[in-house]
């Protein structure tokens, strides 16, 4: 670690690159959901097998959770990263290549295995970088560039299908060379690429942070007991149960909620694809703004205050079938985002903040990816069947907004009773060993 004249320059410089390499490889996640929707609408796909595509990028989160935290843990994060980012590069050649809707679903898969990679270095590497008061601030940055991100990424994939716009990439020809590009999702998924080089090249100047990294012990066997071990850690620590359980209710929520706007937008409001995919980004400014402002008025030691807010969310949710009107839409879809980020970022911060305490950066942020991604896979899926069964998506929504205001009322009561008998907050800064 450098010394005190120099440190305070080699957080900032560390920092803005790992923001600068957030940013543009989430721009790509984001904007290639939409172009393998997009994909997938070519190849003469059934509806539920749209939802079918975050369940297979979220698949390897799940899956290989015992064993990317002590990856992430056991070299530099930059470099855990940028392997990542290799991974999502070649997910797109092969989604490049895929010529039916099954092979496009496991492209897609591959790029999430890439995504299951990186994740645990990208938080991970906070906790190893700034010291635990740092953490709701560089939480809220982390969290509203990436949000601006699922903006741009969201636009950016919308923009790029649309038929105008796809009709100059498709009319661009090097002399004398095939470049075997035919079709709008075919020209967009190499763009799409070329963000993901970028982000690549960032992780390249990430700093080293100087922590000592762990050899992975590759016994599959220990890495799983390792990993059901740092699980009940977490999910028996008194605010490490309670974050995990409202971020896992939030990721869930938010990937369904992507399917949910997107339908509602074709009945409601009667926007194709390319349009509705900016509405997405509409959630996200407010995540972004609710994000911004959490971390300027929410401490470490009073996160667990706004769980209120994620029981507001969803009522505030069920008002969308009563919308007709697009400012409107926009004004609610705003509401919404901004009284998620409100309440996620105080909580994952929390949730990093005891994750690190409790067994390191890593390991902490491969359990929260499990939990998270399980809980998205087991809700795409509820999801995906209410599309094969034709439910009306306004009967969709009701059930959505009910089940997030009725879940996070629960854990509100939960975190009621640890309080009860214990007073949990003082676990903040606390030590533990693994």
């Amino acid at each position: 670690m450098p010394n005190n004249n120099s440190g305070e320059e080699f957080l900032k410089r560390g920092f803005y690159t790992i923001m600068a390499a957030q940013f543009f490889s989430s721009l790509a996640d984001n904007a290639l959901l939409v172009v393998a929707i997009a994909l997938l609408i070519d190849l003469h796909a059934p509806a539920y097998l749209t939802p079918m595509l975050k369940f297979v990028f979220v698949l390897f989160y799940v899956i290989l959770a015992p064993f990317v935290g002590a990856f992430a843990d056991s070299m530099a994060k930059g470099r855990v990263m940028f392997i990542s980012n290799a991974i999502k590069i070649t997910g797109c050649g092969l989604l490049f290549l895929a010529s039916h809707q099954y092979l496009a679903l496991a492209a897609y898969a591959f790029v999430g295995l890439g995504a299951a990679a990186y994740s645990p270095a990208k938080y991970g590497i906070l906790t190893e970088l700034l010291p635990p008061e740092k953490l709701v601030i560089a939480n809220g940055w982390i969290e509203g560039l990436t949000v601006a991100s699922i903006i741009l990424g969201t636009v950016l994939g919308g923009v790029l299908i649309t038929p105008s716009v796809s009709a100059t990439f498709l009319a661009f020809d090097f002399p004398f060379i095939d470049t075997g590009v035919d079709t709008a999702p075919e020209a967009s998924i190499l763009l799409i690429a070329v963000f993901y080089g970028i982000a690549a090249t960032f992780n390249l100047y990430i700093p080293n942070t100087g922590v000592d990294h762990r050899i992975l012990n590759k016994n599959p066997i220990f890495l799983i007991h390792e990993f059901r071990h740092c699980f009940q850690l977490l999910w028996t620590d008194k605010l490490g149960q309670i974050s995990l359980a409202v971020t896992t209710l939030f990721w869930g929520a938010g990937a369904t909620l992507q399917f949910i706007v997107l339908k509602w937008a074709e009945v409601a409001l009667g926007y194709p694809l390319n349009k509705a995919a900016q509405l997405q980004g509409i959630v996200a400014v407010g995540i972004a703004i609710g994000a911004v402002m959490a971390a300027r008025l929410v401490s470490l030691r009073q996160s667990v205050r706004v769980i209120p807010l994620g029981i507001a969310m969803g009522i505030v949710v069920m008002a969308m079938i009563i919308v007709q009107n697009l400012w409107i839409a926009i004004i609610l879809l705003m509401l919404i985002g901004g009284l998620a980020g409100f309440f996620v970022v105080p909580m994952n911060a929390l949730l990093q903040h005891r994750g690190h305490i409790l067994m390191g950066a890593g390991h902490s942020i491969a359990v929260q990816n499990f939990n998270e991604n399980l809980s998205i896979l087991v809700m795409l899926t509820i999801y995906a069947l209410l599309v094969s069964f034709e439910v009306h998506v306004y009967s969709v929504i009701i059930i959505f907004g009910l089940f997030v205001a009725v879940t996070m009322t629960l854990i509100r009561r939960w975190h009621l009773l640890n309080q009860s008998k214990e007073d949990s907050l003082h676990l903040i800064g606390a030590h533990k060993k693994l």
